[in-house]
C-alpha cells in the first residue's frame, strides 16, 4: 500500500466516514466505534453518491468503504476522495468479506490505503481503526526483522523502537531461521511478529522463509504474523508473497506511521486470536 501518510490524522476530534451498501453493518460499525472510540465523530453513508456530498460538506480524517455499493464500486469512491483531497493523505480502508481475493490478486490498487477482513469481528475493526485514529503509545511486542542494509535496517529498527517495540535485528534468512531452531527447541516461538524483506545476504530470501514459517514450522498467520517488505511494484510478485504466507505487504521507502500501524494491527489480531483459541480450549 502506497502514500505518504505523514499529515495523517491530527485531529483531537478525528472524524471517521463509513461507507456501505447495508444499514446493518453500517450501525454495527457506528456503535463498535462509539463505544470504543468516543472521540471520534462517526458520519454513515449508503451509497458513493451520499458519501461524496459528505465529503464536499467537510473534510474527513479517515474512510471506511465496502468494496461493493449500490451505486458504484468501492474503489471507485476510492479514487474520488484521492482526487478531492490532494491537499492531505486521508487513509481509505477497504472493509469487505471478499478482501483476501483482491489481496491476492493486489487488485485493490494505490487509492486504498489497507484493508480489513469483515470475518474478523467488529471489535478487531474497532482496534484496527484505533490504530490509525489514536495509535499505541507505548506499543507492546517483539519484532524480528530482516534486513541486511545497515542503513534502512537502523532507520526502521529506531521507528519501531520509538514506538515500544523490542525488535531482534538479522541480516540473513539463514541467521533469522537459526535464531527460530533455538527458540522453538526452548518450546516458543521467537517473536510476536516477523517483519522481513526479500531480497537478503544469503542463498535464502524472504520467500523462502515464508515458505519455512508456514510450510515447516507450520505456524500459521494468526499465531506468527508476517509483514514483507518489497519495493517491487509487480502485483504478480506482490500476490506471490501473499500466497507464500505473507500476511501484508509494506511497499518501500517505509513510511513510519503506515509501517507501525501494520506492525500494531497484526500484533492485536494475532493476541485476539490466540486469546480466542484459549478460551474455547479450557474445559
Amino acid at each position: 500500500m502506497k502514500g505518504d501518510i505523514s499529515r495523517h490524522i491530527a485531529s483531537a476530534q478525528p472524524r471517521v466516514l463509513v461507507v456501505d451498501g447495508s444499514k446493518v453493518v453500517r450501525r454495527l460499525i457506528e456503535q463498535v466505534l462509539t463505544q470504543q472510540l468516543p472521540e471520534a465523530t462517526v458520519a454513515s453513508c449508503g451509497s458513493g453518491e451520499e458519501a461524496r456530498e459528505a465529503l464536499a460538506a467537510g473534510m474527513v480524517d479517515f474512510v471506511t468503504v465496502a468494496l461493493r455499493l449500490p451505486d458504484m464500486d468501492g474503489l471507485e469512491l476510492a479514487r474520488h476522495i484521492r482526487e478531492q483531497c490532494t491537499q492531505t493523505y486521508v487513509p481509505i480502508v477497504v472493509i469487505s468479506g471478499d478482501v483476501d481475493q483482491r489481496l491476492r490478486e493486489r487488485s485493490l490498487g494505490d487509492v486504498v490505503t489497507d484493508y480489513f477482513d469483515k470475518s474478523l469481528g467488529f471489535q478487531a475493526l474497532a482496534d484496527f481503526i484505533r490504530g490509525y485514529v489514536c495509535p499505541e503509545d507505548p506499543a507492546e511486542g517483539e519484532v524480528l526483522y530482516i534486513e541486511d542494509s545497515r542503513v534502512v535496517a537502523l532507520a526502521t529498527r529506531r521507528m519501531m523502537e520509538k514506538h515500544g517495540l523490542g525488535v531482534l535485528h538479522d541480516i540473513s534468512v539463514e541467521d533469522a531461521m537459526a535464531r527460530m531452531e533455538t527458540a522453538r527447541a526452548q518450546g516458543r516461538i521467537v517473536a510476536d511478529v516477523v517483519l522481513t524483506d526479500v531480497t537478503l545476504k544469503g542463498a535464502l530470501t524472504g520467500g523462502d522463509l515464508l515458505r519455512a514459517l508456514r510450510e515447516d514450522y507450520g505456524y500459521g498467520k494468526g499465531q506468527l504474523p508476517v509483514l514483507v517488505m518489497t519495493g517491487d511494484d509487480n502485483p504478480d510478485k506482490q500476490a506471490a508473497l501473499i500466497r507464500a504466507g505473507a500476511n501484508d505487504l509494506v511497499v518501500k521507502p517505509v513510511e513510519e506511521r503506515l509501517l507501525i500501524t501494520k506492525l500494531l494491527f497484526q500484533l492485536r489480531v494475532s493476541r485476539h486470536l490466540r486469546e480466542r483459541t484459549g478460551a474455547a480450549s479450557e474445559p
